[in-house]
């Protein structure tokens, strides 16, 4: 199965490289491994699973500040001409905030939103690439998370752009509906309109461990901040979200309790 129109890869922009690499090498359990310097001779950090790269950590740049970003997560999306693709995505009513470039031996890339405001990256990686692991295999991300200002429109546009697909949807009561898509290989995310008190939509990334519970507790002895959870949700897998020590949300997704 190609990664072509599908989230592959994940970083997180953070204040501390250093105290963020151990936190989740010890929260999920990943290896670390320094790729080289980005800007301000600051280190990238490649967090594998297993022997294959998931994602990366680097310092949060200045500008992002500046414009009122903090730490954060965000994911890259496969693309066959990332030029081509951040064209359709401003056509499309979304905005483009970095223009494609080079990232030299990587790839090309931009940084864009959807039309509703939610970052995600684009990239046309060089040489072809690991297919996609299993879902829920350990150490990757195993459910993708949008919530949106309405997430109608949100799904209509992933779908022209991306060619996801509905699958099926939960009846959350009081919080609406909560709609499962694909990516191309079964039930991969969710979207949903996200709370009043939420600024600006955003997506969620869930880390797969094994133990829900114990995994709570090492967020917690590593100076993160359980903000929901655990609980199970409808397909039985457990889950929470929380904050790491430098305030960047994430979530966790877990087979077992």
């Amino acid at each position: 199965m190609s990664a072509s129109n599908r989230f592959f890869w994940y970083e997180l922009m953070t204040t501390d490289v250093e105290a963020a690499k151990s936190f989740y090498t010890g929260v999920v359990g990943w290896t670390a491994t320094v790729w080289g310097e980005v800007a301000e001779g600051s280190p990238y950090i490649i967090m594998n699973a297993g022997d294959r790269g998931i994602g990366g950590i680097m310092r949060l740049p200045e500008a992002v500040k500046q414009m009122g970003g903090g730490p954060a997560w965000v994911g890259y999306i496969h693309v066959a001409d990332a030029d081509a693709k951040a064209a359709e995505i401003k056509a499309a009513g979304g905005q483009v905030y970095r223009e494609p470039s080079d990232i030299p031996g990587v790839g090309r890339f931009s940084v864009v939103t959807d039309p509703q405001g939610a970052v995600f990256m684009l990239l046309t990686p060089q040489g072809q690439g690991l297919p996609p692991a299993p879902r829920m295999t350990t150490g990757h991300v195993g459910w993708h998370e949008l919530c949106a200002a309405d997430w109608h429109g949100a799904l209509a546009f992933y779908a022209s752009q991306f060619r996801w697909t509905a699958t099926t949807s939960v009846d959350m009561r009081d919080m609406g509906t909560y709609q499962i898509f694909s990516m191309g290989n079964g039930d991969e995310g969710g979207m949903m309109n996200k709370m009043p008190d939420m600024p600006t939509p955003f997506w969620t990334f869930y880390f797969v461990v094994e133990g829900i519970e114990a995994a709570s507790e090492r967020v917690k002895q590593g100076g993160g901040n359980v903000v929901f959870g655990p609980m199970q949700v409808p397909d039985a897998s457990w889950i929470l979200h929380a904050r790491d020590p430098q305030g960047a949300p994430f979530a966790l997704v877990s087979p077992t309790q």
